[in-house]
């Protein structure tokens, strides 16, 4: 595990966005294609933005790049909370990508039947061998969830490499997400994380002693795989060892 420690929001978006390229670019040399899984959330939307803006844009062959989502509220690809339609505007349609570039959860089926389909689909991709992504971006909660992997749900204790749907009772919806194998599978992971409430969560996923079921988040932990931590001062404030 890497972490990186930015001074401001602006440097580390650049910082994320830099090893996005690096890493595209390497998994492009070795096997010709780089298969990556979004995460949704604010945060994440300024780092898209970035990577199809001008001064990214023309550093990746993003004919080359596939697109799925670690993640996705179960709502219509319309709704204002899809992570699909938040991509969708700020990366997809900007670099104006290919329909068959992108993977998007279906969310118009019940949720059972929409995880077990994304895991065919991601299962078909992959054709036969491990599921190991090139890159997992993903996010952490307040609450230090990560993905859809939130605190006293059973989806932590699924050992499959697949996906599940996770009905969050205090909310009263249902998500689906990739499970922490199959996360952990992925050749990198990287954690974006920025602001200062997002301190003491990042301190409990990175320094508490082992505790799934209220860190959710420190399930992640690549087989065999590079994990790195893009944080500002704000969340690494709380860190002993940065």
């Amino acid at each position: 595990m890497k972490i990186n420690v930015f001074k401001t929001e602006d440097e580390v978006l650049e910082g994320l966005a830099n090893y996005f390229v690096d890493t595209a670019a390497e998994s492009i040399s070795h096997h010709g294609q780089f298969s990556v899984a979004l995460s949704g959330g604010n945060s994440p939307k300024k780092l898209y933005e970035l990577l199809a803006s001008r001064k990214f844009k023309s550093r990746v062959e993003w004919g080359k790049v596939h697109f799925f989502f670690g993640d996705e509220r179960y709502v219509p690809h319309t709704d204002p909370q899809s992570n699909y339609l938040m991509a969708k505007k700020a990366i997809l349609e900007p670099l104006d990508l290919s329909y068959r570039q992108i993977f998007p959860v279906n969310t118009s089926v019940s949720p059972e039947e929409a995880a077990a389909r994304y895991t065919n689909d991601i299962n078909l991709y992959f054709a036969g061998f491990e599921p190991r992504f090139d890159l997992v971006l993903l996010g952490l909660g307040d609450n230090s969830h990560t993905a859809s992997l939130f605190p006293h749900t059973p989806v932590l204790h699924d050992k499959t490499a697949s996906v599940k749907e996770v009905f969050l009772k205090d909310q009263d919806v249902y998500r689906i997400t990739m499970t922490a194998p199959l996360i952990n599978l992925a050749h990198h992971i990287a954690y974006l994380v920025y602001g200062a409430g997002k301190a003491e969560a990042v301190h409990h996923v990175i320094e508490d002693k082992t505790d799934i079921e209220n860190f959710p988040a420190q399930l992640i932990k690549p087989t065999d795989g590079d994990l790195q931590w893009f944080l500002d001062t704000g969340a690494a404030s709380l860190l002993k060892n940065k």
